[in-house]
C-alpha cells in the first residue's frame, strides 16, 4: 500500500464523515483563532507599551543636578553641583558620541492668559534640537528653530491639551498668548502624546519656548537639566561615561562619583515593560493553548469512535496484507488532515476578527485624540509560527493515540466486530 493510497483512503473516509469532520475542523479553527488572538493581543499591548514610554524621547538621558559623594581635587564631598549653560557647549565638542544635546529650564505654575482665559501651566525651555531628542511630532504650524533661539524670539509651542485649554478648537498659529505679563506668538502644536513616563509634566500640558527667551522669565546660567541622546543606543554606556568624565573635569569632582550629576537612561527601564509584557503574553499564550486542546481532545475523541465503527474495515485490510504502519498512518493522515484545514480556516478566522476589531481603547480613553495608544491586534509571523507548531502537536498526539488502536486490532477479532 502507498502513500498516495494512504492518501486517498483518509480523504475518503473524510468525504464519508462529511458533517462529523466538519464540526471538528469548526472546534480547531475556533481554538486556534482563539490563541492567534490572545497572543497578538499581548503583542499589540507590548508595542503600544513600549511605544508609549518611548514618546518621552527615543534614547533620552537626562542629567540632575547632585551632590558629591567623595573627596576629589582638593574638595570635600557632599558639595552641591549644579548644572551650567556651558557644560552642554563642553559636552557637544568633546563627546562625539552624543548626537544632540540641549539644556531645560522648568518654569512650574506660570500664568498663561488668551482672551478671557487663564491657565496655570509649565513652561519649558530648551534649544531647538530638544525636539529630536524628546520625539516631538508636530499637529500643526512648526517647531522651534536655532534662528527663535539666537534672536530671542517670543515665540512658543503648545502640548496638545494646554493648546485645548486655551484655544478649544480655534487654530492657535498665529495667535497671541501672555505668559507672566509677557507676549509670545505661537508658532504651532505638538501632536498628543499616549505618554507613560515623563519628568515633572506630561508634554501634553507643557508650552516650549526658546531657551534664551525663558531670560525673560527667570535666570537660565543654571539650568534645571540637561538631555541629551546618543548616536547610537549600543553607545550609550560609553557616551555616559565620557559625558561623566567632561563635567568631572569642568566641576572638579571624581569620574566614578556617579552622585555628583545623576544620569537617567530612560531606556533601562524598558526591561520593566518588556518583562510585564512577556508575563501577560505568556499568560495569554497558555489560555489560547488550553482553548486550542480542548479541540483536540475533541479530534481525538472523534478518530476514536472513527476506529470503532471501521473495526470491521481495518480488519479486512488487515487480512489482505496491509501492515501496521499502513493501518497507522491511514488513520494518523485523516487527523492530520482535519487538524491542517481547521488550521487554516482558523488563521483566516483570526485575520478576520483582527480587521473587523481595528484597535482597543487604552490611551484614548484618557487623553482625547490619543488613538496612537490604542492595542492594535497585531498578527505577526512568529505568533503564526507557534499556533502551527503547538497546533501540529495537537494533531499529531490527538490523532497518534486512536491510530495506535487502530493498528494494533487484531484481524481475527475485528473481522468479528458487530
Amino acid at each position: 500500500m502507498s502513500i498516495k493510497s494512504i492518501a486517498g483512503e483518509a480523504l475518503e473516509a473524510l468525504r464519508f464523515n462529511r458533517q462529523r469532520s466538519v464540526l471538528t475542523m469548526i472546534s480547531l479553527a475556533w481554538g486556534v483563532a482563539c490563541f492567534v488572538i490572545l497572543y497578538s493581543y499581548g503583542e499589540g499591548f507590548n508595542l503600544t507599551l513600549v511605544k508609549s514610554f518611548q514618546a518621552v524621547g527615543q534614547d533620552l538621558i537626562l542629567m540632575i543636578p547632585g551632590q558629591t559623594s567623595s573627596q576629589a581635587g582638593g574638595e570635600r564631598s557632599g558639595r552641591w553641583i549644579q548644572l551650567e549653560r556651558s557644560d552642554v557647549d563642553a559636552i557637544r565638542e568633546a563627546v562625539p558620541l552624543v548626537t544632540a544635546v540641549s539644556p531645560e529650564c522648568l518654569l512650574r505654575g506660570a500664568s498663561v492668559v488668551r482672551g478671557y482665559r487663564t491657565e496655570s501651566l509649565t513652561i519649558r525651555s530648551a534649544y531647538a534640537n530638544y525636539g529630536k531628542i524628546r520625539n516631538m511630532v508636530m499637529s500643526s504650524g512648526r517647531w522651534l528653530s536655532p534662528e527663535d533661539d539666537a534672536q530671542k524670539q517670543r515665540v512658543a509651542v503648545l502640548g496638545a491639551e494646554a493648546a485645548h485649554k486655551l484655544f478649544g478648537e480655534i487654530p492657535p498659529e498665529g495667535e497671541v498668548i501672555t505668559i507672566n505679563g509677557l507676549r509670545f506668538s505661537v508658532a504651532g502644536v505638538l501632536r498628543t502624546k499616549a505618554q507613560i513616563s515623563n519628568y515633572n509634566t506630561p508634554d501634553n500640558d507643557c508650552i516650549f519656548i526658546p531657551f534664551d527667551a525663558m531670560s525673560l522669565l527667570r535666570g537660565v546660567k543654571y539650568p534645571d537639566f540637561i538631555v541629551w541622546t546618543p548616536v547610537n543606543p549600543m553607545f550609550r554606556a560609553d557616551a555616559m561615561r565620557q559625558v561623566r568624565a567632561v563635567l568631572a573635569r569642568t566641576h572638579n569632582f571624581s569620574p566614578n562619583d556617579e552622585r555628583a550629576v545623576r544620569m537617567i537612561a530612560f531606556n533601562e527601564f524598558l526591561r520593566l515593560i518588556d518583562t510585564m509584557s512577556m508575563a501577560l503574553r505568556v499568560l495569554l499564550g497558555f489560555i489560547g493553548t488550553l482553548t486550542l486542546g480542548i479541540g483536540g481532545v475533541g479530534l481525538a475523541n472523534i478518530m476514536l469512535v472513527s476506529v470503532t465503527q471501521r473495526t470491521r474495515e481495518i480488519g479486512v485490510e488487515k487480512a489482505l496484507g496491509a501492515h501496521r504502519w499502513h493501518i497507522l498512518f491511514q488513520f494518523l493522515a485523516e487527523a492530520l488532515a482535519i487538524t491542517a484545514m481547521g488550521g487554516l480556516l482558523g488563521v483566516v478566522l483570526a485575520y478576520l476578527i483582527s480587521w473587523s476589531v481595528g484597535s482597543l481603547t487604552l490611551w484614548s480613553a484618557f487623553i482625547e485624540d490619543a488613538n496612537e495608544g490604542d492595542i492594535h491586534l497585531y498578527i505577526d509571523f512568529a505568533t503564526l509560527v507557534w499556533s502551527t507548531v503547538i497546533l501540529s502537536f495537537v494533531g499529531v498526539i490527538s490523532g497518534m493515540l486512536p491510530a495506535i488502536k487502530a493498528a494494533r486490532l487484531n484481524p481475527i477479532e475485528a473481522l468479528r466486530y458487530e
